[in-house]
């Protein structure tokens, strides 16, 4: 029987540093399966060229991270994972893929996020620094973490400086931190006409005033925008400009030119919500960019990475720098360090852009499938988004189609969830493609709604 070796070619620093970094990685690949033995030390030193002493280092430093354990008398070995009883998977427990099938949820596809996690945190628990990070921190974060936010943000073409960029607990967070720093009761806040839900629930509870701004099939309407600056006095204009949600639609650079020319003239400042920007890079002149001093820019490590990667970077104008700190510590006090260091060394060493690769990668693919399937609807949809927004045939209205769907086991969220104000609500849903972790249930979930959407089946569901 071969001898496990580990492979320690390309690696740098000390001998056993490099042992125990290949050891983690054959465990996260899958290579060193739960329970299997490893040569004892000497033999394993004599296979490498190197002292006994430095390869019993490295399994002291692996059994130390939990990754293997030894057996007096026996050998060390791989720790085995827990059993399906001692508690079902955590991934599984949020994408169960049984029951309904689940088009509601706008999560990041299915990725292998964990086993980068898995290595992140055995590097993080040699690391010297792993105490800073259960230590309070001030105001502005830690240094290191503040220039990781200006690499992030230069995928998108957002330039910054570490004193521009502020940190939050995810994208929404970063909304409400926001708009704590720059609006006061009472004060009126724009939106398209069909948004993120959440925005509108956010300024509510901090007693601002919510106004739409009308939309047609290519986004935000310039046109309403100036109309509706002219008869009120608003004080901030939030806004999706790439993979809108819910209509997936990504403004064009004129149209951008013109509403930054009009919040430039009526003094509105402008709330970026880039959270899908990541997907798009090579998209249009990003708003931050065309008015940097006008704009808070929000960007997400949620949708491109991991959705509990709540970790979002922020770049705003010098002048708002202090208020907006104020509502971050005010609301959280401060985003978790070792958290945001999970984010930085992702951004640092590529794992970010592996991952956003993949999601780019599995949106087409799906989008594809889902293109096919719904041929003949009328839909929007961008090949690198995680949604569709499919207009509804006039035999359906919205809540038949949803109640239908469900009783057939899949779930859509109903296109009025994202009108503001209760105003005229879209015939449409919005289907996710992320949530399901296989493609196998989204291509039957999406051929059940292909189903229902050419032949209606439930009579109380039509329109007479």
């Amino acid at each position: 029987m071969a001898i496990y070796t580990p492979k320690l070619s390309g690696r740098a620093g000390p001998k056993y540093r490099q042992i125990v970094d290949a050891i983690t990685d054959d465990i996260s690949a899958g290579t060193l399966a739960p329970g299997t033995r490893l040569p004892p030390h000497r033999i394993l030193a004599y296979e490498l060229g190197i002292s006994p002493n430095t390869t019993a280092r490295a399994y002291a430093e692996c059994a130390e991270r939990g990754l293997l354990h030894g057996e007096v008398g026996r050998g060390t070995y791989v720790r085995l994972a827990r059993s399906p009883a001692a508690g079902k998977d955590l991934a599984d427990l949020s994408r169960p893929g049984s029951g309904p099938i689940d088009l509601s949820r706008n999560l990041p596809f299915p990725s292998v996020s964990g086993r980068y996690l898995s290595r992140t945190l055995a590097e993080l628990s040699g690391s010297p620094e792993l105490s800073a990070f259960l230590d309070h921190q001030s105001e502005k974060g830690l240094v290191h973490h503040l220039h990781g936010g200006c690499d992030w943000l230069a995928r998108t073409g957002v330039k910054a400086d570490p004193d521009e960029i502020v940190i939050t607990c995810g994208a929404q967070h970063g909304t409400l931190v926001t708009l704590m720093a720059v609006t006061r009761p009472g004060d009126l806040l724009l939106t398209e006409s069909l948004t993120y839900a959440p925005v509108c629930a956010i300024a509510q509870s901090l007693g601002l005033r919510v106004h739409p701004v009308a939309m047609d099939g290519n986004g935000l309407l310039p046109k309403s925008l100036e109309t509706v600056c002219r008869s009120r006095k608003a004080r901030a204009l939030y806004l999706t400009p790439t993979l809108q949600t819910p209509t997936t639609v990504t403004l064009d650079e004129d149209r951008r030119q013109t509403l930054v020319q009009i919040a430039e003239k009526h003094n509105l400042i402008i709330i970026e919500d880039d959270v899908y920007g990541l997907l798009r890079p090579e998209g249009p002149t990003r708003l931050s960019a065309l008015a940097s001093d006008r704009t808070i820019y929000i960007s997400s490590c949620s949708k491109g990475l991991a959705p509990g990667l709540r970790v979002a970077f922020l770049r705003a104008p010098k002048d708002l720098m202090p208020a907006l700190r104020r509502a971050v510590t005010l609301s959280c006090w401060m985003p978790p360090p070792l958290m945001v260091e999970v984010a930085y060394r992702w951004i640092a060493d590529g794992t970010a852009d592996k991952l956003i690769r993949d999601q780019q990668v599995e949106a087409t693919q799906r989008q594809t499938m889902a293109k096919t399937i719904l041929a003949g609807q009328t839909m929007s949809a961008d090949l690198q988004g995680f949604h569709i927004w499919l207009t509804l045939p006039s035999a359906w209205r919205t809540e038949g189609f949803c109640s239908a769907a469900q009783s057939q086991g899949v779930l859509v969220t109903n296109g009025g969830a994202f009108a503001v104000g209760g105003r005229t609500q879209p015939n449409a849903v919005r289907i996710s493609l992320g949530c399901e972790p296989s493609r196998e249930r989204l291509e039957q979930g999406l051929k059940l709604l292909a189903g229902l959407l050419t032949a209606p089946g439930s009579g109380r569901s039509l329109v007479i």
